[in-house]
């Protein structure tokens, strides 16, 4: 399903984030979020949630409200349940009425696809931090959703963990698709990650950059030959006195 802003405007009591914003997140991609701080990148987040309503116009999840439609959502920090086990803490967000044995199915194909079969009975206060990461990202893939909001659940980690979380996240995303929305300040995972990349202006915040990744998902690796070309765009977008179709203003539709 597609992750829609229709004219939308939000406006905090020190700034208007969005004035008649629209974007479409498209289905069954990774759509990336970059720009500036203050831009609206977690705003559109938990406008997509549920967890903001717009002062005016339209948010849709498919042909939904975010009231009625399910998501999944994968924060900076793991928050995990810390009084139930990594086991409990997917079996939580599972339907009430689902039978055990498919409960206990469910819970071992998702905890099997993020390595963590053999900390299925472990707390999170006997968890690594990547494995607290990693238990976070099963539950979000366990949970009944068609959508999974990613608000910068990589960040602070060293390189070597996270790509080898970036992986796991791919091989989770292909035995259980979903449609994407990914916000991050760093280039390298947008370009790792995002098969859609979208750049946001200074606020009133407008897309003022939309590319479709050229690499296919699963051939890319830092360093690739076909990345200098795209950083070079997506710089431009980030840097408004670079690209002044990037600084704020009256939205337009991207190219």
């Amino acid at each position: 399903m597609s992750l829609v802003l229709q004219g939308v405007t939000k406006t905090f009591p020190d700034v208007t984030v969005f004035r008649d914003l629209s974007a479409v997140f498209p289905a069954g991609r990774v759509s990336v979020l970059l720009g500036p701080s203050g831009s609206g990148k977690t705003t559109i987040l938990n406008l997509l949630s549920g967890l903001l309503e717009a002062d005016a116009g339209q948010v849709l999840l498919g042909d939904r409200s975010p009231v009625e439609a399910r998501v999944s959502y994968l924060f900076q920090e793991p928050r995990l349940l810390p009084w139930l086990t990594v086991e409990k803490n997917l079996d939580f967000v599972l339907p009430p009425g689902l039978p055990r044995s498919r409960r206990k199915e469910l819970i071992a194909a998702r905890l099997e696809e993020v390595s963590l079969t053999g900390a299925a009975r472990k707390y999170p206060s006997e968890l690594s931090g990547g494995m607290a990461r990693r238990a976070a990202m099963a539950r979000a893939f366990i949970f009944e959703s068609q959508a999974l909001l990613m608000d910068e659940p990589f960040q602070g980690l060293d390189l070597p963990l996270k790509l080898s979380l970036i992986r796991t996240f791919e091989a989770a995303l292909e035995a259980n698709p979903k449609t994407v929305l990914f916000v991050t300040h760093n280039m390298e995972e947008a370009l790792l990650l995002g098969d859609e990349i979208f750049v946001l202006s200074q606020p009133p915040a407008r897309v003022c950059l939309h590319l479709s990744h050229p690499v296919p998902r699963g051939r890319r690796y830092p360093g690739h030959e076909g990345f200098p070309e795209l950083e070079r765009r997506i710089f431009r977008a980030l840097d408004p006195g670079a690209e002044p179709d990037c600084g704020p203003g009256s939205p337009r539709t991207p190219a």
